[in-house]
């Protein structure tokens, strides 16, 4: 499966801003399941200087500063990613999740101890008794790890409602679950913070999802947004995404951004400005399946 994306990001100030640092995390990764065989960003104003440059987890990131004056930014990158079938989800997780929380407690080998990184939470990814409690409903004792996280993902699903209106990127788990409204960045908090309450390790995803319209409608050029999902360790250094927004395994429609502990570590785009006043952002995405 061959896709072709367009990520466009507009800025716009209502002072102008003098001075900005920007990091952008919008070149897909290249993994087992997953070619990036093109990117290119272009950036207006045109940054006084620009670094490529990969983080700790070992996503691929631009740094770069605005010293001239402005009233807009726009972003845009442009990307060709070849996807492939994912493992079988019946050839992973087939230990009891307690086993495989077990394996990465231990931290015995280089994949369990690097997985143990993602036990711990982070400022996004905070546990609470409330969201322990929600959790446990998934993980009893001796379960299957993949019965497990289909069942944690399957109740986010059927019990909380998308609301673009209802948090903000700060809104924490426990209050998602007071709440039970949120988008995918919200769902995906939830559910690592509740593997990581049950001593699981898991990672936030950020990346794309292919949106196909209904039989006999056209696509709508733009429609498609960034997406967020997890990725939930299975032992022996493998991992499972799952994508509780939809209820459903990542597949080939799932293009990877990047790893990390919540969505702050792999945030599409973040900065630090001077100026600028009050600000609108406009994110367009559009996500096209070509032919190989």
């Amino acid at each position: 499966m061959l896709y072709s994306i367009h990520h466009r990001t507009t800025y716009r100030y209502s002072e102008p801003v003098s001075l900005s640092h920007h990091l952008a995390h919008l070149r897909p990764l290249d993994l087992a399941f997953q070619n990036c065989r093109m990117h290119s960003l272009s950036i207006s104003p045109l940054p006084a200087s620009i670094e490529e440059d990969s983080d700790y987890f070992g996503n691929g990131n631009v740094s770069f500063v605005i010293a001239q004056p402005h009233r807009e930014l726009v972003i845009e990158a442009m990307s060709e990613v070849e996807m492939r079938p994912r493992e079988r989800w019946d050839s992973l997780g087939i230990l009891p999740w307690h086993e495989v929380s077990a394996e990465a407690l231990a931290a015995s080998s280089a994949e369990a101890l690097s997985a143990a990184e993602f036990l711990f939470p982070s400022e996004d990814t905070a546990g609470s008794d409330l969201v322990t409690g929600f959790a446990r409903e998934s993980f009893p004792e001796g379960r299957p790890l993949t019965a497990a996280i289909a069942d944690l993902s399957h109740r986010i699903h059927r019990d909380f409602t998308f609301d673009a209106n209802a948090t903000t990127i700060r809104t924490s788990p426990t209050e998602v679950l007071r709440l039970r409204r949120g988008v995918c960045q919200d769902f995906a908090h939830l559910a690592i913070a509740c593997c990581r309450s049950v001593g699981l390790p898991a990672r936030y995803v950020s990346g794309y999802l292919e949106t196909l319209p209904p039989n006999g409608q056209p696509r709508l050029v733009g429609a498609d947004a960034s997406h967020a999902w997890l990725s939930v360790y299975a032992g022996g250094g493998r991992w499972i995404d799952i994508d509780p927004t939809n209820d459903r395994l990542a597949d080939t429609s799932h293009i990877a951004l990047g790893y990390g502990r919540d969505y702050d570590d792999v945030s599409p785009i973040k900065g630090v400005i001077h100026g600028g006043g009050n600000h609108s952002v406009t994110v367009g995405v559009d996500v096209e399946r070509r032919l190989l």
